[in-house]
């Protein structure tokens, strides 16, 4: 019988999947704001504001936000997974940029309900 000694980044089809299905929730979202834009919601500030203030785009915005943040999560995470050998370094940079990401979805989030 062979050990197998997985390392690295190799979490498989969760985060494959978590990966696709956030860039499709981001893309879509792009989308949506683009069209927006070009329908003339950024003519004004008082016309952003009331295309922002909807309960739909807000929830939509979270959405992306916390899309977002996972995406980058999985992608930075796998990064120093892959190229980090020191134990003690690789988990300080995860627990830094976990903190970070966390830090930029409440602001977001702040920012987004304040509205």
């Amino acid at each position: 019988m062979k050990n197998r000694i997985v390392v690295g980044a190799h979490y498989g089809l969760k985060d494959w999947l978590a990966q696709r299905i956030t860039a499709v929730v981001m893309a879509t979202y792009t989308i949506m704001i683009l069209a927006a834009v070009m329908g003339g919601a950024t003519r004004s500030q008082e016309a952003w504001r009331s295309f922002m203030s909807h309960g739909f785009i807000r929830f939509v915005t979270f959405i992306f936000i916390i899309s977002l943040c996972y995406h980058a999560w999985v992608g930075i995470r796998d990064i120093w997974m892959d190229y980090v050998k020191p134990t003690g370094v690789r988990l300080s940079l995860h627990v830094l940029t976990l903190l970070a990401l966390i830090g930029y979805a409440g602001w977001a989030i702040q920012i987004i309900w304040r509205l």
